[in-house]
């Protein structure tokens, strides 16, 4: 018993410890980080609201209802592939610093996304011009595998604990400004050169803008330094690489643990639970971020039959709101904690789900707008929090390649394919409530996930030592460190000294001084 009280006593914090953030490079990394995501939903944005463009341009031969369906199963086939980048970029990421894998991402996200613009129609080239456009989709699905894991793995581990929800929340402020700017221009495309003017050339001018955006990007990511994390996490496994070539002795199974095949086995083994509830919160995440912004445009005009220019600036709207509210939500979730806010949305999508949609099949805009606030306020609460809540459940030397994995499958398998599904189930059952019911399935998980979350608000990552933003927190800390160690290690004397709370000490004399102790 004793041995085991002492090897669970708590030591004090030095000042190698504490991580104190500078502030500038914190700006640097949260404004590079954002970019990136501003990048990746500014093609998503134009790709959702050009849906029935593409596929009157690339698959003219269908039906309006196959032509939809064929689109969003290019934009889905982009998100099979997203595993496959997560299992490359992230160990990566791991491995050599999120910085570099952060600047590869963005370069090929650009390229393929700026392609997409260049691409010769079905009228010139048939069929080769869709299999080109899903050449392009898989590049960017590859790509965007190691993006936002990355981009919250890089601010997380540059924000000080006691603002991580703040400026994680920043990283989706850049999502769906980037959605927003997408979409908004199309929408002033759509004004200006009509349906025959964007589906003549219009449509390839969204596609264009991609690239000076990712020429900004990369250049912005190519002046990052690595995180404070990672860097201590290095230069730990460094020393330890060294101490063990010295006296060469070197441990063949923390050798294959440092490995690749050793990394995803430990994942899978030792962080099965964080995996599992990542997931689930993912697919919360997810499936109303895409119902949102990727289905509901094409159901309001395919299957409603509302005007092309009342549904895009509808969720144009809707997404303005998100922007508007998204860093106080972030903001919220460092008083209030992570799992409230993602347990109050869940509740909220399940009650809530119906009624909105019931308010968006009423048509005209005054019910609709109030369906889709609906959307968009259940949308923040999760998009607001997740960037923090997410990088959390994993240690430093594991959260890149762990958030990866467990990000893009359930991606992939819920959150991309929900414009695919939700379009698939009302085309054949008829019921235009389908969407609905989703969302409410994607609470159910998500109520579920919240449930076995531990509260991370205010506390370091796990791997990592506290950081805050001024020396004079550090010394707090420290110092706050030092009484709780000291009050430890007098509890553990405590209950080595008279274990049944009394016995020796009070036949001793100590029976006040023990009994102070336990009060305490």
């Amino acid at each position: 018993m004793a041995r085991t009280l002492l090897r669970r006593r708590k030591k004090a914090l030095s000042a190698e410890d504490v991580m104190v953030s500078d502030r500038p490079k914190v700006r640097r990394a949260v404004t590079a980080a954002a970019l990136g995501n501003t990048m990746e939903w500014f093609d998503f944005g134009v790709y959702a609201y050009l849906a029935g463009t593409i596929g009157k341009v690339f698959f003219p031969s269908s039906s309006p209802g196959a032509q939809v369906v064929s689109t969003f199963a290019t934009f889905a086939a982009a998100f099979l592939v997203r595993p496959l980048g997560g299992l490359v970029f992230g160990p990566l990421g791991d491995r050599i610093g999120r910085q570099r894998v952060l600047a590869a991402t963005m370069i090929m996200m650009a390229a393929s996304t700026f392609a997409v613009g260049l691409l010769p129609t079905y009228a010139s080239i048939g069929f080769a011009a869709p299999l080109l456009l899903l050449v392009c989709r898989l590049v960017q699905g590859f790509s965007t595998g190691g993006e936002y894991a990355g981009a919250t793995t890089y601010i997380a581990e540059y924000a000080p604990d006691q603002r991580r929800g703040f400026l994680g929340s920043w990283l989706d402020f850049g999502t769906f400004v980037g959605y927003s700017l997408g979409s908004g221009l199309v929408t002033v495309l759509t004004l200006t050169l009509g349906s025959d003017g964007l589906e003549s050339w219009g449509w390839r001018i969204p596609f264009f803008v991609a690239g000076p955006l990712g020429l900004i990007g990369l250049y912005m990511r190519m002046k990052l330094e690595e995180t404070p994390a990672f860097q201590q996490e290095a230069a730990t496994s460094a020393a330890e690489r060294e101490a063990d070539s010295e006296s060469g002795d070197g441990d063949p199974v923390e050798q294959a643990r440092q490995s690749g095949k050793g990394r995803l086995k430990e994942i899978f083994t030792r962080h099965w639970q964080a995996v599992l509830i990542c997931m689930g919160l993912v697919l919360l995440y997810n499936v109303t971020n895409y119902m949102v912004t990727s289905y509901l445009p094409t159901f309001m005009t395919v299957t409603l039959g509302e005007s092309d220019t009342t549904a895009q600036l509808l969720v144009l709207g809707t997404m303005l709101l998100v922007v508007l509210a998204i860093t106080t939500v972030g903001r919220s979730s460092d008083r209030w904690g992570r799992r409230p806010l993602f347990m109050g949305g869940s509740i909220a999508m399940i009650l809530l789900s119906v009624p909105a949609f019931l308010l968006i099949r009423e048509g005209g805009i005054l019910y609709p707008a109030f369906g889709c606030v609906i959307l968009g306020l259940l949308l923040v609460c999760f998009a607001g929090t997740a960037a923090s809540t997410l990088p959390a459940l994993f240690p430093t030397r594991l959260r890149y390649g762990a958030l990866s994995i467990a990000f893009n499958i359930s991606v992939s398998l819920f959150g991309g394919t929900t414009p695919l599904v939700a379009s698939y189930l009302v085309d054949t059952t008829g019921n235009t409530l389908v969407p609905a019911y989703y969302l409410m399935v994607a609470g159910v998980i998500g109520l579920v996930s919240t449930f076995f979350l531990h509260e991370t608000a205010g506390r370091p990552l796990r791997g990592s030592g506290p950081m805050v933003e001024t020396e004079d927190e550090a010394r707090e800390v420290i110092a706050r460190s030092r009484t709780e160690a000291g009050r430890h290690a007098r509890d553990l004397w405590l209950k080595l000294w008279h274990p049944r709370g009394g016995g020796r000490g009070r036949r001793s004399g100590e029976g006040d001084g023990g009994s102070g102790g336990r009060g305490e």
